[in-house]
């Protein structure tokens, strides 16, 4: 019933404004409790229970440990003993300042104390605030143990029995996993509508594919492609996985803004640009906020020349267990995994560090027998001081080679993918910086002393260098013209470059094999499985040619490539319209050219090549915008065994061409089973109708055979049955004898 106001009094319907109302009751009801000066306390559980005598000496190693997140109080540590003379087992301790106290939450919790007992650290007002809103019980309840439940095989597509590889194509607001299945249209294994907000991209081992949303990035996987985590990662511009997928790394332009109730994110990550994740977890390690860009200079029309956030902002080691970030012009700062702390508490001063790079694998340095990682830098020319390339060990922080060089104006450091090599491309002005031309500093990492071999035959400036995956040879790009954006591309020339022969078990110098000129060639993309490389030009509104290439031609060599270790051979060439992107399948069989809508909106369709360069499928699709092959993991054959196969793969390509025989008939044959299928529903219905047309007949007196009465009328007089015979040429051939 609705309220009335027929019923009030005069008195009620006065009301003075002047007039305190007492609130104190309410106030004291429902006031907000805020927590004074507890900020800085923690509770640490998990201590071991000791006599009293042994307190001291316990109290004085927990303070030691608890002092590497910031510093604990002169009487800030209490820990209570109970009636028999003993350690209750948890202690209460006071750090100087809240924010040591959330430190401490941070990096000991959960690290060990001894075999037998773990860091449990809580702020104390987490405690109290839980307590009293009545999330602890007063009695001890037994958690809930779920049933177990097998989850669902994460690399369930390498048991394919055909070998098959999988793609993700991203085409309007559509993601699909797809199998690759040569000349004929893909098959396709998964299809959804707004999947992702932004793009997609899979892990490296190919395990997950990652989806980007506004609040944050998920990952999926399994025969059902269902979630496996996500990362509440508030519009997510990038994502960067450690190369045993154990981590990711996500970067948003815009600060975190973390909401109090946030159940993943702390107060730690507010204000943050990037978060480093455990993949396994789903929760965060550490968070950091975005470096302030340098300067740049301006440019000839004095615009200052806008600078890109570097990418990947933090690198990880070959194996997982460190990633780093460069303080451009300052230092190099390690850490060490899956802490995330500081190595040795303190970054690497390297004065004019540009750059930095990891080797992709463990480097095995000759009579080097203990673990290490390698990473190499360069710094530019400062004042009267050379610009200088090095090499440090970690964790040893040892510079294991260096070198001195002169007239630099840039470097572009090139691992080789085993980690055996690093190019570093060195470009140089003259005297008067009016031309600049390009060395090539080779050091040979897992040689004595690291020796470094030059290449300094190149006269032009390089634009495009890339290693043979697995290999020693190399392919670059140069040219004379300054290369600009612009509608034309510069005219350009592909040389490629490897070892010489030499007796022994070693490798060679490296020497020049050929150079192809007047070519706008401005991308390299080496086959996965190495020997095989596409020299393409992308991204251009003139030119799209696709050159392959086979580095070991089975044919005869020319002489005056008898000494080198390659025998080069142009297998194909092709073109591709608005091409854009290029990607090699993870086994090396094929690969797919494409023109993203990205980039522009003309003709977007992508191509599918085989390795010797020949057309197999092309596809044009509205809106196409990503297609990514899904990455397989290192095989588990023995190097032995690799080789055995290799040696006999003409006599498993017999088998393999007989399957595909096999394969193909079976269409044929389904074929040919599916048109006897119509044809026996055809003859069966028209069966039935002739029964029932029979039968209709016999009701009506009249005879069953239609023919045969039409035959008896026409001896009567009445009618007579006229049939024609007409004669269809369908093919005519001519042989001449």
């Amino acid at each position: 019933m609705a309220p009335s106001f027929d019923n009030l009094t005069e008195d009620n319907g006065t009301y003075d404004s002047e007039e305190e109302i007492d609130f104190s009751d309410l106030k004291e009801q429902y006031d907000v409790r805020l927590e004074q000066g507890l900020d800085a306390f923690v509770v640490v559980d998990g201590l071991p229970v000791v006599p009293e005598d042994s307190k001291p000496k316990l109290v004085k190693f927990l303070v030691k440990q608890l002092n590497k997140a910031g510093k604990v109080k002169e009487d800030g540590f209490f820990m209570p003993v109970n009636n028999k003379g003993m350690t209750e087992g948890y202690a209460f301790v006071e750090y100087q300042t809240p924010q040591q106290a959330i430190a401490a939450t941070k990096q000991i919790h959960g690290t060990a104390i001894d075999r037998r007992h773990t860091f449990a650290i809580n702020k104390i007002t987490d405690v109290e605030r839980y307590g009293r809103e009545g999330r602890i019980d007063d009695e001890y309840q037994p958690p809930k143990i779920d049933d177990f439940t097998e989850k669902e095989h994460l690399r369930w597509w390498l048991g394919d029995p055909n070998s098959r590889d999988q793609f993700v194509m991203l085409r309007g607001d559509n993601v699909g996993v797809f199998w690759n299945k040569k000349k004929d249209p893909p098959e396709n294994v998964v299809d959804r509508m707004h999947w992702t907000e932004f793009h997609v991209q899979w892990s490296p081992l190919g395990t997950y594919l990652a989806t980007m949303h506004a609040r944050g990035v998920q990952l999926w996987g399994g025969s059902n492609w269902t979630r496996q985590t996500r990362f509440p990662h508030p519009m997510c511009n990038l994502i960067d996985f450690s190369p045993g997928e154990k981590y990711i790394t996500t970067w948003s332009f815009k600060p975190i803004e973390v909401a109090e109730d946030d159940p993943i994110l702390s107060q730690e990550e507010d204000g943050k640009n990037y978060i480093i994740w455990d993949v396994a977890t789903g929760r965060p390690l550490r968070s950091f906020q975005m470096h302030d860009l340098p300067t740049p200079p301006e440019s000839e029309t004095g615009q200052p020349v806008k600078k890109k956030v570097p990418w990947p902002a933090f690198k990880w080691s070959s194996d997982d267990k460190f990633v780093a970030r460069m303080l451009e012009g300052q230092s190099i700062s390690v850490y060490e995994l899956p802490k995330m702390t500081l190595m040795d508490k303190t970054s690497i001063k390297i004065e004019g560090v540009m750059d930095f790079e990891w080797s992709p694998a463990l480097p095995q340095r000759d009579s080097v027998k203990s673990y290490e990682q390698l990473f190499c830098f360069w710094t530019p020319e400062i004042g009267s001081n050379p610009a200088k390339v090095g090499l440090m060990s970690i964790p040893s922080k040892e510079i294991v080679r260096t070198r001195n060089l002169f007239n630099v104006t840039d470097a572009k450091l090139h691992w080789q993918s085993q980690g055996a090599y690093v190019c570093v491309k060195v470009d140089r002005h003259s005297k008067s910086k009016k031309s600049l031309a390009t060395n090539l500093e080779i050091f040979r990492v897992r040689e004595k002393g690291v020796p470094v071999e030059v290449v300094d035959s190149i006269k032009d400036t390089v634009i495009n260098f890339a290693w043979e995956p697995k290999g020693d040879r190399f392919v670059l790009i140069t040219t004379a013209e300054v290369v600009m954006t612009t509608a034309v591309p510069p005219k350009t020339a592909v040389s490629f470059f490897c070892p010489e022969k030499i007796k022994g078990a070693g490798v060679g110098n490296f020497k020049h094999i050929r150079t192809i000129e007047k070519k706008n060639s401005n991308a390299i993309y080496w086959s996965p499985k190495g020997r095989f490389v596409i020299v393409a030009t992308v991204h251009s509104q003139q030119s799209f040619d696709l050159d392959f290439w086979d580095m070991d031609f089975e044919g005869e060599k020319p002489e005056s490539d008898k000494d080198l270790t390659a025998n080069l051979q142009l297998m194909n060439t092709g073109d591709h319209y608005g091409v854009t992107d290029v990607d090699w399948d993870p086994t090396g069989r094929y690969c797919v050219t494409s023109a993203s809508v990205w980039k522009h909106t003309m003709e977007n369709s992508y191509h599918l090549y085989d390795f010797k360069g020949e057309l197999l499928r092309e596809e044009h699709i509205e809106k196409f915008k990503q297609l990514s092959w899904r990455p397989r993991p290192p095989t588990l054959l023995s190097r032995d065994e690799q080789k055995t196969i290799r040696k006999n793969l003409r006599e498993y390509s017999k088998d393999f061409e007989e399957q595909d025989r096999i394969e193909e008939d079976k269409e044929k044959g389904a074929i040919v089973e599916e048109r006897r299928r119509i044809l026996s529903e055809w003859l069966a219905w028209r069966e039935k109708e002739e029964e029932e047309l029979k039968a209709e007949r016999r009701e009506l007196g009249l005879k069953e055979d239609i023919e045969e009465e039409d035959q008896t009328d026409g001896k009567d007089g009445e009618g007579a049955v006229v049939e024609e015979i007409m004669e269809e040429v369908l093919d005519e051939v001519e042989e001449i004898a």
